[in-house]
């Protein structure tokens, strides 16, 4: 099965257009863009995780979205249809492999291959879905819910590799928010914190704080 297949149907000298492109590894820690870059073309993530912040003015970051295989960039898109350069910045969370097409090569695919244009206007939806449903975890859901979604999300054997830093940037809150929170889950039993690490003690207490709805 080619990468190519995940972009609906195509043409054979579309599909032959494409293979030409060359993969990319993409180290952890690597900068993809930032706020006033001007898109160049469409990053197709192949495996790994790219994450999209939103930084304020006060310096305080929000984790927008994540990019993973078969997902899309929402503000690529809206850059590369609507001319608007990048509001935020992505940076590769997990080792990725991915491969870019050109933005010349993207607008000619969006004219003549109804598969692909399905596919990306459907990638679109999905993401704008996942953006406000953030929103509307930010606005009206309780910080404590949201940070022990993020805590269940990021567990891996019931340990989050995470700073208070990161995780405020996750649930679009500030670190020192966070740091009283954990304190609180810390009096509960639910976790034990370390120096960039919480481990889960109680994963199904948190798992019935993170349901709690809006």
């Amino acid at each position: 099965m080619s990468w190519t297949d995940t972009l609906g149907p195509l043409s054979a000298a579309s599909q032959r257009d494409l293979m030409q492109l060359r993969m990319m590894a993409l180290p952890k820690g690597t900068i993809l863009f930032r706020p006033g870059d001007r898109p160049d073309g469409f990053l197709v993530v192949l495996s790994g995780r790219v994450e999209v912040f939103l930084t304020g003015p006060s310096g305080r970051e929000i984790l927008l979205y994540a990019v993973g295989p078969g997902q899309s960039c929402v503000q690529t898109t809206l850059g590369l249809m609507g001319g608007e350069d990048y509001s935020g910045e992505a940076i590769v969370a997990a080792e990725a492999r991915a491969v870019t097409i050109p933005a010349a090569l993207f607008a000619r695919l969006m004219d003549h291959e109804p598969g692909f244009r399905a596919f990306i206007l459907r990638a679109f939806g999905r993401r704008m879905a996942d953006v406000t449903r953030l929103l509307e975890r930010v606005a009206f859901g309780r910080v404590e819910a949201r940070l022990a979604a993020a805590l269940l999300d990021l567990a891996r054997d019931d340990v989050v590799a995470a700073t208070q830093a990161e995780l405020a940037a996750r649930i679009g809150s500030a670190r020192e928010v966070v740091s009283r929170r954990l304190e609180g889950f810390q009096r509960q039993g639910w976790v034990e914190t370390d120096r960039g690490q919480v481990r889960l003690t109680d994963p199904g207490a948190l798992r019935g704080l993170a349901a709690v709805p809006l």
